[in-house]
Order: structure tokens, then sequence, then C-alpha cells
């Protein structure tokens, strides 16, 4: 008589079979499309405003020391705070709504960009702008010319990783924001685990894992390699 020996349950951990199986029927049907681009619109409108109001805030931070002082302790302490921690302060403030979940992405990357584009800028060589200065490079001139150039590979770095506490922070709030109507990424896996389906769960997690890794490689890997190149930071 026969036997098989199971170290774990399938419907603990189905395999790869079953995975793949779920996925083809929720690209089938629509389920993962609809998902992955109310997601995508999500986190794109997240991180534009994250980059934007971060590259303001680190400018001011890097070029002025009263800014710094007063703003970079706050900054680098609420970086500490988990994602999910501004979730609260969403509901409270916006309901469970679109706005909410877009606030948790807004902060999940706001103070990471800043600090990073601060950061950039402080390290700019003091011979730059010396140089700069010399020239009669000041004001928004200085700033365009050679304090953003000298320190665009710092602010690509950020945004990097602006992107990835970005992601992080819009699954957070999708997670928990089930019920604003349109079901994004992290609603689906919700919807997978309330419906005990571990085949679903799985297959989000790995089209959120193939998301974040084609995002990487075909834009921030190669913007860094192409920045670094152009700076003289890496060999072409």
């Amino acid at each position: 008589m026969g036997f098989r020996r199971e170290w774990w349950s399938s419907y603990l951990f189905p395999g790869p079979s079953e995975i793949l199986k779920t996925l083809g029927a929720d690209l089938r049907d629509g389920t993962l499309p609809i998902a992955v681009k109310i997601s995508l619109t999500r986190i794109g409108l997240g991180f534009v405003t994250a980059m934007l109001l971060g590259s303001i805030t680190g400018i001011l931070m890097g070029a002025l020391p009263v800014v710094h002082r007063a703003v970079s302790p706050l900054a680098l302490g609420l970086q500490t705070l988990p994602s999910i921690c501004w979730l609260p302060l969403a509901v409270i403030w916006f309901g469970l709504s679109e706005r909410a979940i877009l606030f948790v992405t807004v902060m999940g990357a706001l103070l990471a960009v800043s600090i990073a584009v601060s950061d950039g800028i402080r390290n700019i060589p003091p011979l730059y702008l010396r140089a700069a200065s010399m020239m009669g490079a000041r004001g928004p001139r200085l700033y365009a010319e050679v304090l953003l150039p000298a320190a665009l590979p710092a602010i690509i770095s950020g945004a990097k990783q602006g992107w990835a506490f970005a992601w992080r922070s819009l699954m957070a709030g999708e997670l928990l924001s089930v019920s604003t109507g349109s079901l994004g990424l992290g609603q689906t896996l919700m919807r997978g685990r309330d419906l005990n389906d571990m085949s679903q769960v799985l297959a989000v997690m790995l089209v959120l894992v193939l998301i974040g890794v084609v995002a990487d490689r075909l834009v921030f890997s190669r913007l860094e390699r192409i920045v670094r190149q152009r700076w003289g930071l890496a060999v072409a």
C-alpha cells in the first residue's frame, strides 16, 4: 500500500501548480488586472506627491541650517514610525476613503525622500559651492545649476528608497481600508484571507514581488546607473 509524506498541509501551503492556477483564474476573470491598475494608480499619485513635497523639504533642510536644526530631528524621529501607525490618524481625519490610503502612502515615503535629499545637498563638497560663488552662481541659479545636479545621485537613491516605503505603506493602507469600494492588491490579499484561500494570498504576494522587481530593474536601477556613469561614479 502506497503512501506519501506531507511536511505541511496543502491548505496551509498550496503547491506551485495551485498558486499558478489561481493566478491564471484571476487574470482571466479580470480580478488581478483591475487590482493591479488600482494599486498602481494609487502608488503613482502617492509617490509623485511624496517626491515633490519631500524634495522641497529636503532642499530646505539641506541648504538652510536653521531649517535643518528645526526639522531634521523631527523627520528622523517620525521616520522610525511603522507605516501602519499613520492609518488610525488617516481614518480619523479622512474616514475609510481613498484620501486616507493616499495619506498613508505619502507619509510612508515623504520622510525618506526628505532625508535623502537633505543629506545629498549637505554632502556636496564645499569646493563646488566656492567655485560656483566665484563664477556668480547665486539664488535660484545656484540651486538649479549646482546644488541639485551635485545632489542628484543621492536624490535618485532617495527616490528608490521612497518607492519601497510608499509601496509598503500602500499595502498597509489597502489591507485595513477594505471599505473604499475599489479593490487594490492589498484588499484582494485580505479577501483571500477572509475566504481562507491561501493560494490567492500567495498569488497576490507573488504579484507584489514581481511589481517591485520590475519597477527597480526598469526604472530606479537604470536611472541610478545612468546618473552614476554621468557623474563619474561608475565605469560606463
